[in-house]
């Protein structure tokens, strides 16, 4: 429960940021070509009624020059609500009924600045990426691990060793680029190549690659097309857990679970994974046996010894696993004020480039599998509180929000974005009315996602599927 509650509370500080700026974007367009923002809500803020009393959902903190500031209680959003302007709270009727200034109203102003207006959020979420990672070079510098150094190399798939690639290793490039480090942006290179360069006890050797591969496929199963290998060793016990009940002790490398040879969590996590799927069929009601388990662990002076332990309900071990990159040999780059700018910026469009080029892989049948909602968001936010990875992962999520906003779907800021841009090639102004019914299409389409989002969400929970 407390991880859940840090996890969340992460998801919930990041969301607020990310949604304050991205609103703010358009009402500073707004402002400044003289359009009044009649609301500005963080959260969404749906009314309700309780008994015989309505509530309006929303909590106003103050008014400021005709805005009225309000925090809504659905942490799923927010908005701005701009006078003149048909969206998912303005209809065409009750934009005709509007009293607000002809001067003051967002459809009587050219379509320049309409499109400002809108494109001023996405703006913001990527101004606000590049801004993050900066300040993160510049706090925390930029620490990797080189290629070369990922000692313990990789473990492949099936579908990786049959093209080649054997466990143990170490993919240092293709034949687009050198790797200096590593990085999961491994999977999309090797999509763009036509061989890889890997080291194989100490020699370099070439993999030829499929003119294709697909990115989907080498990530959206288990086992992954390759992971690091990490080692099997016990790097903290949970008091009380099944592992300190059964007299495993930090440094432990277990060699062998209910009879089969292992040497990598890797291999373990698939023998748990295959217990805790037998759990989630059986309801959570399974015999004793399947939770009674064999483990063989390594001691100091290569001593063995056999323990018998009973997993929790959940079958887990209650251990953490050794962080194997606290192994190799990292390299450093400390950064100034002024060259932390350009080296986030720098790294701020690979982000771009890269996401960019992985969405296409979205809109497939496996890549529908892959898309999920808050609950997935928030499973990347780390168990413990860490600044560094929660202003990391922030950066990524805004820069994934002004993609997603750009897109030209209707009701979201690309569909605005793209009708302004059809009126200025044509002349030709869309009416309320049309704006209206285009609205409606995108708000069944944006609804539909967000089902399909929680729906794998509860599937991955729930059920264990993929």
């Amino acid at each position: 429960m407390e991880i859940f509650l840090i996890k969340a509370a992460q998801l919930l500080c990041c969301f607020m940021i990310l949604v304050l700026l991205h609103e703010g974007g358009h009402f500073f367009f707004a402002k400044i070509f003289g359009i009044r923002v009649k609301k500005f809500c963080i959260f969404f803020d749906p009314g309700f009624n309780i008994g015989s009393r309505h509530f309006t959902g929303n909590v106003k903190l103050f008014s400021l020059h005709g805005t009225d500031y309000c925090l809504g209680w659905l942490p799923l959003g927010g908005y701005v609500t701009i006078a003149g302007m048909v969206d998912e709270s303005t209809n065409a009727e009750q934009l005709e009924a509007d009293d607000t200034p002809p001067n003051q109203m967002f459809c009587n102003k050219p379509a320049a600045q309409r499109l400002l207006v809108m494109v001023g959020g996405v703006l913001m979420n990527f101004i606000t990426a590049l801004v993050i990672y900066s300040a993160i070079f510049y706090t925390w510098g930029e620490e990797y691990v080189p290629a070369r150094n990922m000692t313990h190399g990789y473990l492949y798939n099936e579908q990786a060793e049959a093209l080649g690639f054997r466990d143990g290793d170490i993919i240092i490039g293709t034949d687009q680029q050198e790797f200096e480090r590593w990085s999961p942006d491994v999977y999309t290179e090797l999509t763009k190549a036509s061989s890889a360069t890997v080291v194989r006890n100490g020699k370099e050797l070439t993999i030829q690659l499929p003119e294709k591969l697909d990115l989907i496929e080498m990530i959206g199963h288990a086992p992954l097309f390759l992971e690091p290998a990490i080692p099997s060793v016990v790097d903290s016990i949970l008091p009380g857990g099944p592992a300190d009940k059964a007299g495993m002790r930090k440094g432990d490398q277990i060699v062998a679970f209910n009879g089969k040879a292992l040497s990598t969590w890797n291999e373990l996590d698939a023998e748990l994974g295959t217990i805790a799927d037998q759990i989630a069929a059986a309801d959570g009601k399974v015999a004793p046996s399947v939770l009674n388990t064999k483990i063989i662990v390594q001691r100091a002076a290569n001593t063995r010894d056999t323990l018998n332990v009973l997993l929790n309900e959940n079958g887990k071990l209650g251990v953490t696993k050794h962080n194997v990159f606290a192994e190799y040999e990292t390299k450093t780059i400390n950064y100034d004020l002024l060259s932390s700018i350009p080296a986030g910026i720098s790294h701020g469009w690979d982000k771009l480039c890269a996401y960019v080029y992985q969405l296409k892989f979205i809109f497939s049948a496996e890549g529908a599998k892959s898309v999920g909602s808050f609950g997935t968001i928030g499973s990347l936010f780390p168990s413990a509180w860490n600044w560094y990875a929660f202003w990391n992962l922030t950066a990524f999520i805004s820069i994934i929000l002004a993609v997603m906003n750009f897109l030209p779907i209707p009701m979201l800021d690309g569909g605005y974005i793209f009708l302004t841009l059809i009126e200025l090639v044509t002349r030709r102004k869309f009416s309320p009315k049309a704006i209206e019914r285009v609205n409606t299409v995108g708000f069944y389409f944006v609804l539909a996602i967000m089902a399909l989002g929680i729906f794998n969400d509860l599937a991955r929970m729930v059920f264990h599927i993929y």
